[in-house]
């Protein structure tokens, strides 16, 4: 991950950077490791780079590297709090992109208030687990060629998962669905990842919106949340997502920080 707590650059000390490894680099002085580089591309095909440094001289050569090897466009992910950070990828070229703000989502029904939420008539909410392959692959299709003739997918969530070449649906068990006379309308992916089950995404075909659609499959998988014995999940929103904030505040989600998405073109 990217570090900012910065010890005193080593005097006298000549700083070696070596490629380790196809998307590792290492920097090194007086014979000890004093800071690391990764890379890796995200499931939508940007390239995330982190660097991990001991001490200003040491983040800056790496960072240097990293770009001279690698082609551009490069991104990397900041807290938002982390100024001194933030500067550091300035200095290397790097500029906002997005602005991500991370919340706390209760599943208990009696905070979120969603044990009365029923589906908009004639639309069915269909569980996680129970969606059908086809039909939830046809509809992640459309939707994402929405988002992308619109805002753009990069204004969206992005995660590392491993996928085979072409698909976009790793595991179809974790998503809720909406159905419409027997068409699939919008879905919600619930992701596991360490300590907190995520939000990863809730997304409602463009001739289907502002119905409650998205309400409805939040309040599906945030009971199954709660049933399963999950107190909270995680969610992560683009600034620029208005409707999206207001949902997940208007079910008592906390902001829980946030990050900055830099690019460097």
């Amino acid at each position: 991950m990217n570090s900012s707590h910065f010890a005193p650059n080593p005097a006298g000390h000549a700083i070696v950077v070596t490629r380790v490894a196809e998307q590792e680099w290492q920097a090194v002085a007086d014979d000890r490791v004093v800071g690391r580089g990764d890379a890796a591309h995200r499931f939508d095909g940007r390239l995330f780079i982190s660097v991990d440094a001991w001490h200003e001289a040491a983040f800056d050569r790496l960072a240097a590297a990293m770009l001279a090897d690698l082609p551009a466009p490069l991104h990397t992910v900041v807290d938002e709090t982390d100024l001194a950070l933030t500067s550091h990828w300035e200095r290397s070229g790097f500029r906002t992109l997005r602005r991500e703000r991370e919340y706390l989502v209760p599943t208990d029904p009696a905070i979120t208030g969603l044990s009365s939420v029923r589906p908009p008539a004639g639309i069915t909410i269909v569980p996680a687990g129970e969606a059908q392959e086809g039909p939830l692959r046809a509809l992640d299709r459309t939707i994402r060629d929405e988002i992308d003739a619109t805002v753009g997918w990069q204004t969206m969530p992005a995660e590392v998962l491993p996928r085979p070449a072409g698909s976009t649906v790793v595991d179809p068990s974790r998503y809720v669905v909406a159905a419409q006379s027997g068409a699939y309308v919008g879905l919600l992916r619930v992701a596991p990842v360490p300590r907190r089950q995520r939000i990863g995404l809730i997304a409602v075909r463009a001739d289907r919106r502002r119905r409650g659609i998205a309400r409805a499959m939040l309040a599906q998988a945030l009971l199954s949340l709660h049933d399963a014995g999950e107190g909270t999940a995680r969610a992560e929103v683009d600034v620029s997502n208005g409707p999206a904030e207001a949902l997940f505040e208007g079910v008592g989600a906390q902001r829980a920080g946030g990050n900055l998405e830099l690019v460097r073109d």
